[in-house]
């Protein structure tokens, strides 16, 4: 199902204040939060999300990798299954395991939003090389850097790959990827979101210079929105955690939410709390406090 509907509550601040609302759903990043640096799940953060669904709170794996990514966390998914992946681009249901996964929801980019974007930005930084990321292929310019441990499905132009008879034209745009070589990454943010406006959401998380680009609208915060009504939770309910420009959305829209002790700046101050690092089981130690508050 596609779907690219505006929810108008995702960056509002709660009125409540956290500490009087049991949470009913835990909501998480990947990779710099949850993940350790290798890329592996700590057996402490793995009892901590099991103990969390037994308790009855939810647990949501909310990331900008794509579907084919999750296997790193496919053997952890309890109850529903879902995950919110492509930065709010698609609500995927794991339980078929690496390979297998279903897309729920697809909140899409428009080619022609994604070719203005293209083109705006070129004009704005000259050098910037793309990526097309679709519901199950990956297209790059033949000058985008390896920045994926992938062999993309077809090389050539942005505009080709946007192009309405290009390979994989029947499958919807996720997000495209924009990569510069020397601009600092926070400036590359600032002057791609000047430059494109409301033709597409613009955010980050990787250290370098790599933007990610979505429909308008479409956030880790909008999609998860739209999750928690359709389970009559409401963001007073949510704890949040995150440490990357991309998940600001998701820690100001959430009742509770947590930055990393290795966050961007942007994170820290957008978060209502703080915890340790991604490699000291920051998510696993809060989960724990919160379990513990219950008895």
């Amino acid at each position: 199902m596609r779907e690219n509907g505006p929810v108008t509550s995702a960056t509002r601040r709660p009125e409540t204040p956290a500490s009087t609302v049991p949470p009913r759903l835990i909501a998480t990043d990947l990779d710099g939060t949850l993940l350790r640096d290798d890329k592996s799940v700590s057996e402490r953060t793995v009892a901590a999300l099991a103990a969390a669904e037994e308790a009855g709170i939810e647990v949501f794996f909310v990331t900008g990798r794509p579907a084919r990514w999750m296997d790193v966390v496919s053997d952890h998914v309890h109850g529903h299954g879902l995950a919110i992946c492509g930065n709010g681009a698609a609500v995927v249901d794991l339980h078929g395991g690496p390979g297998a996964h279903r897309f729920v929801k697809v909140r899409e980019l428009e080619r022609e939003n994604a070719l203005d974007a293209v083109r705006l930005l070129r004009d704005a930084a000259p050098g910037t090389v793309y990526a097309v990321e679709q519901t199950y292929g990956f297209y790059q310019e033949p000058a985008y850097p390896k920045l994926h441990m992938e062999v993309p499905d077809s090389l050539a132009p942005a505009e080709r790959l946007l192009a309405p008879d290009a390979v994989g034209a029947d499958e919807p745009v996720l997000k495209i990827l924009a990569y510069h070589p020397e601009i600092d990454p926070d400036a590359f943010l600032t002057l791609a979101r000047l430059a494109v406006g409301d033709r597409a959401n613009i955010t980050r998380s990787s250290p370098s210079a790599l933007l990610e680009i979505s429909g308008p609208g479409v956030s880790k915060a909008s999609t998860l929105a739209l999750c928690c009504a359709e389970r009559g939770i409401s963001h007073e309910e949510v704890v949040a955690f995150g440490d990357m420009p991309n998940d600001v959305e998701m820690l100001t829209w959430a009742g509770r939410s947590y930055a990393m002790g290795n966050a961007h700046p942007d994170v820290l101050a957008a978060a209502s709390g703080r915890t340790v690092a991604n490699n000291e089981d920051g998510v696993a130690v809060v989960i724990e406090r919160i379990l513990a508050e219950r008895l």
